[in-house]
């Protein structure tokens, strides 16, 4: 009799599952739906594919769009209540060292469970591999204890990271120019999709604990703080190592004939991605294992719910790593290098900025933030909005990183005044926006721009006959700088609104509300 229950409730959590893995599909096919268009546009205008490399293109497109759909559930399911878990746990303690402790184990477990950033260590010569990430897992562990001080003690996130950006490009122009870029990419990278959600959700649950005005503001910047991390850590490997170079191993293009073809270089990259998502999510899953041991925190139907939402999350990674790589990084490569090499090379600026604005809204962990940021300010900060700030932002930034490629401009004259002028819109927009901005700069430069902008970087790099490492690497860093803009003027623009409604009678109030109302109708209609 037990048994038969048991069986019945776990049917009817696997049923509601299911009915949300089919919207959330829905949702990544309309994500993904405009990249594809783009590129297959561009292949019968500009860049002449064989059909072989186009079937590529889609089933790697077919593969990132379910594989979207399972992870965002299994985020959702998983990461999200695991992390407001562990937040609302240590709070409860009330040990500071226990806080402490925990918050750089977490961190830095992670981190080194980030794909991104395993792709990135295979590119950077003389540092090994291991090496490389450890470094970077050590800036995200000490840094997200440093954030999650923040929060505890109440101080202001505009001052602390002012501090730590000054800090940051100082100790810079003591790196190697060789290795600046590379430093500034991993602190974009380290903030994916393994990464977002669960480090959100602990900054939910710890500023859940606060009644203050400024708990919900405070819940956001921990994102901001592991992007900060990485960057200065990367800097002090760089000048222990003196690397000579970072190299970037370009993407080729297998020759497939027929569909068989197409299937079987999918089915060959399988395992491997299969072997990393696996070694990715196991640290993860002990850190459930111990701290449900340890807190008796979930019943036995979460438990079970969550352990569905690990598979999803598996399936889900698996999918989206195996179409990015094998689908979209090639083709990002070919589409760089061919438009590079012709007359009229200058287009590549704006293409690059088309894709730009249609590719964030591909990154898994982009949509994890938007609905995280929606719900927590109760709605009023949109999904959509948020979508649109970030799909600006990120078209500024591809379109300046090929401006790089094709001219050779330093770096330091985009950061660096790019990370000044968002400064300056820290102290002029509420804390909110601050955190949400700075949250959002660390979650647009994930998977798709390390697996399908970069390589498209690389390639046109190579064929305009430029410094690779000076030149293409930095894309991932002008796409974590931009949404610190973009998004803060949405801010800025919102609590301009927000006061001049205060300032006027109640009754002119409720009557451009009721236009406002009218207006959507219309719309509608």
């Amino acid at each position: 009799m037990l048994t038969d229950l048991y069986w019945h409730e776990r049917r009817n959590i696997i049923i509601s599952i299911n009915e949300k893995l089919k919207e959330k599909i829905l949702e990544s096919l309309f994500s993904v739906l405009p990249i594809t268009c783009i590129v297959l546009l561009i292949s019968m205008i500009l860049v002449p594919m064989e059909i072989g490399t186009l079937a590529l293109f889609l089933m790697g497109a077919l593969l990132l769009t379910v594989g979207m759909g399972f992870f965002q559930l299994g985020a959702e399911t998983t990461m999200t209540i695991l992390g407001q878990g562990i937040g609302g746990w240590m709070i409860k303690r009330k040990n500071i060292y226990l806080i402490i402790i925990v918050s750089f184990l977490v961190g830095a477990i992670i981190t080194v469970s980030e794909p991104d950033l395993q792709v990135l260590a295979a590119q950077v010569a003389s540092i090994p591999n291991m090496v490389l990430i450890w470094t970077v897992a050590l800036g995200v562990g000490i840094f997200l204890v440093i954030a999650v001080l923040r929060i505890l003690f109440k101080v202001s996130l505009k001052k602390i990271i002012t501090i730590f950006y000054i800090a940051l490009f100082l100790l810079s122009f003591f790196s190697p120019d060789a290795f600046t870029a590379v430093a500034f990419d991993s602190g974009g990278v380290t903030t994916g999709p393994m990464t977002v959600p669960f480090i959100m959700a602990i900054g939910v649950g710890l500023s859940a604990s606060r009644s203050d005005a400024e708990s919900v503001s405070d819940s956001f910047g921990l994102i901001a703080f592991c992007s900060i991390g990485p960057i200065l850590m990367v800097l002090l490997l760089g000048m222990i190592y003196h690397p000579s170079e970072a190299t970037y191993n370009a993407v080729e293009i297998v020759p497939v004939i027929t569909s068989q073809d197409v299937m079987f270089q999918f089915l060959q990259a399988l395992p491997q991605y299969i072997h990393e998502v696996m070694i990715s999510i196991l640290p993860i899953i002990v850190v459930f294992i111990l701290f449900q041991i340890i807190a008796k925190k979930y019943s036995k139907r979460q438990v079970i719910r969550m352990s569905i939402g690990f598979i999803y999350t598996i399936i889900g990674l698996i999918l989206f790593q195996t179409g990015v790589n094998v689908g979209f990084a090639p083709v990002g490569n070919l589409l760089g290098s061919s438009l590079a090499s012709t007359n009229y090379s200058w287009i590549l600026i704006p293409i690059g900025m088309v894709i730009g604005y249609y590719i964030v809204k591909a990154e898994p962990a982009v949509q994890v933030l938007n609905n995280q940021v929606e719900e927590i300010t109760g709605g009023s900060i949109s999904a959509n909005s948020m979508n649109l700030c970030l799909s600006i932002g990120v078209a500024f930034a591809v379109g300046l990183a090929m401006v790089r490629v094709l001219t050779g401009i330093n770096i330091y004259y985009i950061l660096i005044p790019g990370y000044i002028i968002a400064l300056i819109l820290s102290h002029f927009v509420e804390n909110v926006f601050v955190g949400i901005a700075f949250d959002s700069g660390g979650v647009a430069s994930g998977a798709m721009t390390t697996t399908f902008l970069l390589p498209m970087a690389m390639g046109a790099c190579l064929a305009a006959g430029g410094d690779v490492v000076k030149d293409a690497f930095g894309i991932v860093a002008m796409v974590a700088m931009t949404p610190l803009i973009a998004i803060q003027i949405m801010g800025f623009i919102y609590t301009r609104k927000a006061k001049q409604l205060e300032a006027l009678p109640v009754e002119e109030v409720s009557d451009d509300i009721i236009l406002l109302e009218d207006e959507e109708n219309e719309n509608d209609i």
